[in-house]
């Protein structure tokens, strides 16, 4: 399963890759708003992401504001000029969809987001998004399970063999993460403290402090 990180931060980024667990990188209008003060400067910083990334490192989904099918398409076309790394990120909806639709027969990269249903999924997937980001952490918070949604999802698109990949998104702890991976989806994308909390049981902590303890009490010749 791979690893996305949800941010605009170039340094939360560059500790991702410090680690070797970067496979992608996911935006949205809100991660980039915290990131710069100008609206002038969002493709100097789009660019700035992109370039991070090593060739291995996976894309760079990047959103966009434009909400009507004719500014939808126009924004993806400049932003998909902007480094061969970027999948335009489109939300769903009738003009998302139909951009999407457009964008994929110009042979650019999509992603269906804010996808919360089977049905919105399905739609993604039939005009030929590359990715599909269902997000779990907000069904979660109407009492609904997020990953029941993801495994439906996968279920139809193994069923008529989609090609597009589960990106599940608004991951809010390890549990989402470990259960997306038993389910066997493409890929999270999470806040990278997230990631990090992977890192950590308790157990291990106890276990490396008496490792060190009974070497120290080794006798030195």
């Amino acid at each position: 399963m791979k690893f996305f990180i949800d941010t605009a931060n170039l340094e939360e980024i560059r500790k991702a890759q410090l680690l070797g667990l970067l496979d992608g990188i996911t935006t949205n209008p809100s991660l980039i708003s915290k990131e710069i003060i100008d609206k002038s400067d969002i493709y100097n910083h789009y660019t700035s992401i992109c370039n991070l990334l090593k060739r291995e490192e996976g894309n760079v989904s990047i959103e966009v504001i434009s909400t009507n099918y004719t500014d939808m398409i126009q924004e993806g076309e400049k932003l998909s000029l902007l480094h061969p790394k970027i999948v335009v990120k489109i939300p769903i909806s009738k003009d998302g969809i139909k951009a999407i639709k457009y964008l994929s027969n110009k042979n650019i990269k999509t992603n269906c987001t804010l996808v919360f249903s089977l049905g919105q999924a399905l739609l993604a997937a039939k005009v030929g998004s590359n990715y599909v980001s269902p997000f779990i952490g907000r069904l979660d918070d109407i009492s609904y399970n997020g990953l029941s949604l993801v495994k439906e999802i996968k279920t139809i698109y193994e069923y008529y063999h989609f090609n597009t990949k589960i990106l599940a998104a608004s991951i809010r702890n390890p549990f989402h993460i470990l259960e997306c991976a038993k389910i066997g989806i493409h890929a999270v994308t999470t806040p990278f403290k997230v990631i990090d909390t992977l890192f950590y049981h308790p157990l291990t902590k106890i276990g490396l402090k008496k490792f060190l303890k009974d070497y120290d009490n080794i006798n030195e010749s």
